[in-house]
Parts: structure tokens; sequence; C-alpha cells
């Protein structure tokens, strides 16, 4: 989609900030997305961040990087960062600025207000809400003049705990990848290193809860589940890292062998090649006890073709048609998280053909990155043409 050049004839320019390219989460990937989303469609990418290994990616796609101290909390840093950013604003002449995290959204609203360059904000979780002064401090991110919900549960609380008129808020699903996550283009040799690696038996259903090793995504009320199944022909992997959190990967341990699950349920640290194990696995569980914003998981096990189930609440609710291309179960039950297992695994070869056709069907026509960026850009352009701008 091709974008319009501003007054002067230049394409628009649109920085991000954000606070670090280091990982591989949505806030970090969305951003190189819809950096080369800008670029291909012919407008200026930059991005400010304490910079990390995806700033390489943002090479790639044609984006340019400004290393700025934007991921402290510090009060003094925070200040001192507004007059960081109004200098870039002025300097590479922005356009408009989209920020997609709360301390440097403090900093990024203010150079905004300054500079009067239109803010454009992603609202990506819930936050925690306990008291005043943090529900101030997640404030922040409703002040754009436009407001992304990356899902309609995220908009409704936006609404519900900050009163955002549904007028400013835009609700764009996060995307996947339908070319990477495409089982077409995944090749048995990367399935079959993958099941080398983990040391699988052949003809084993697999069972896999992709996430990061921490509590409110529910590893443990998996391990109940697979323990309540009573079954031994299986295996369950718990893929993700524990970024630190020694404590609970021991509990999780611990718990494994409390129900004599060390022959079925292992923990794998980290996995390059996602793809690879959605195709790989026969079904995919997310079973967090908190509600997921989104829920990447759900939507790329069903990109894969694989069932899913996803506990009932949150962004999973969005994302999975129940009974048709998996089921939601209630949050923390162990027991009705078992059953829906087992009624999954039951599934004849006809019955998972449908199942992932289906699937696949619907992720490509709802949930693509295609998708998101191009929404992105349109809310982009909505906000420059309120300005006289576009």
């Amino acid at each position: 989609m091709k974008r319009p050049p501003q007054q002067d004839g230049t394409p628009p320019t649109v920085l991000q900030v954000l606070p670090a390219l280091g990982g591989s989460g949505g806030v970090e990937r969305g951003t190189v997305e819809i950096a080369s989303a800008i670029s291909q469609a012919g407008g200026r990418a930059l991005v400010a961040s304490e910079g990390g290994l995806l700033v390489h990616d943002l090479t790639r796609v044609d984006a340019e990087h400004f290393t700025l101290p934007v991921a402290s909390k510090n009060p003094f840093v925070m200040y001192r960062n507004v007059s960081r950013l109004v200098e870039l604003i002025k300097k590479e002449r922005v356009d408009i600025v989209h920020v997609r995290s709360r301390a440097p959204a403090w900093s990024t609203y203010f150079a905004c207000q300054r500079t009067k360059v239109p803010l454009v904000t992603t609202f990506h979780g819930t936050y925690s809400i306990g008291n005043w002064l943090k529900r101030k401090y997640n404030s922040v991110m409703t002040y754009g003049e436009s407001m992304i919900a990356i899902s309609t549960f995220i908009g409704g609380h936006v609404r519900r705990h900050y009163g955002v008129p549904v007028d400013r808020i835009r609700v764009i699903h996060r995307g996947v990848d339908i070319d990477r996550f495409d089982p077409e283009k995944v090749s048995a040799e990367r399935v079959i290193k993958l099941a080398t690696d983990w040391r699988l038996p052949d003809g084993v259903p697999i069972i896999m809860l992709p996430g990061r090793l921490t509590r409110w995504k529910g590893q443990l009320v998996l391990i109940d589940a697979i323990a309540a199944l009573g079954r031994t022909d299986i295996r369950c992997l718990l893929v993700g890292s524990n970024q630190g959190r020694e404590d609970y990967r021991r509990e999780l341990e611990k718990k494994i062998m409390s129900h004599n699950l060390e022959e079925v349920v292992r923990i794998v640290d980290h996995c390059d090649d996602m793809p690879a194990a959605y195709k790989l696995t026969d079904l995919v569980i997310s079973a967090s006890t908190d509600p997921e914003a989104f829920g990447r998981v759900v939507c790329e096990g069903q990109a894969m073709g694989r069932p899913v189930i996803a506990s009932d609440h949150g962004g999973s609710r969005e994302t999975i048609l129940p009974g048709i291309t998996g089921w939601l179960t209630p949050s923390g039950d162990s027991a009705a998280l078992a059953h829906a297992i087992e009624t999954a695994l039951k599934l004849d070869h006809a019955a998972r053909t449908k199942l992932a056709q289906t699937a696949i069907k619907h992720i490509r026509k709802n949930f693509s990155k295609t998708q998101m960026c191009d929404k992105t850009l349109d809310v982009y352009n909505e906000v420059l043409a309120a300005r006289g701008r576009a």
C-alpha cells in the first residue's frame, strides 16, 4: 500500500521508541516488522532504543537505529531523555512518534509536547494496577493521539481502568509471520534434527507448552494435567528459558519427579527453530493463569495446523475457534485441561486434517503480520491527516 509524501514532497518519517532490542518478544519483533513495513511503503523508519541483537535486523530492512538510554527508570535519566528525544525529532525531521513501553513513554510524551509532533502509543499488556501511583505510571500509555491495543481484551481493559474513549483506541492484533510459520516450508530434516536433539522416541504423541519459565505461564498446571492422564506413551515439552528464575525451574523439576514423570515431561531451555518445533508437535498448550494480552503461541500453533488448548480468558478467546481449531479450558483447572488433552489426542487423521486446514485459513485471514502492518500504517496516516500533514 503506497503511503503519501508530506507537504514538502518528502516521505513521512516515523520514529519508534522502545527500551531495547535485545530479545525476541512481541514488542521487539513488532518494532522491526513495522519498521520494515514503513520502509517498504516508501517512508523513513527510525528506532530509538538502548540497542541489542535486533539492531542488525533493523539495518536489513533499511531502518535507522539511534542508541539512547531509554530503558532507564531513573527519573533523572528519564528527564534528560526528553531533551535527547527533542534533539533527535528535530534533527531527523520526525513526523510521528510511536512509543511501545512505559519508561520511555514518559520522556517521549514530553518530547512530543515540546516539538508538537503527534504521538501514537501501543498498549501491550494489562500491567500492574495495584495502587494509584502505579496506575498513574501506566497511564502514559494512553496519552497518544491514537492508542493501539493488541487485542479487544486489552482495549476493554484500557477503557475500564483508564477511561480512554473508544474513538481513540485502535485494536490491531499482533500478527503471525505466515511465511515463516507455514507447515509447507518446514522441511522434514529440520523436524528430524529437533526430535534427535530432544531425544524423542518415534511414534509417541508430543505435547508442547512454549513460553518462558515463569509461574503465570501455567507449566505447573500442565504437569498436574499430564499426571491426571496417567499415560506414559506421550511426551510433554516445556520449551522456554528460565531467564534467571532458577528457583521456579527447580520447583518444576520437583513437581515432575513427585508425579514420576521424568520420562514423560521434559524442560527444553531454548529453541531456535520454533516452526519446526510446532510441526514436530501434535498438540500446543497455553495454560496461562493470568490472561494473555494476545497469545502468540496459540496463533503460531494454528498457523502451523496444530490443535491448540488455551486458558479461557484474555486474548486467546479472540484467536481460537472453540471446538473447531482448539479448546478453551478454565484457568488453573488441571482436570479440565487433562480432559481437553485427551479429547485432542483422540482425533483421527481425517479430523486432524480438517482442523489443520481450518486453523491455517483462520490465522492467515485474521492474524497475519501483513494485516498488522497495514493497519498500523493506516493509524499513522490517520493521525498525520488530522494534523493536516499527510
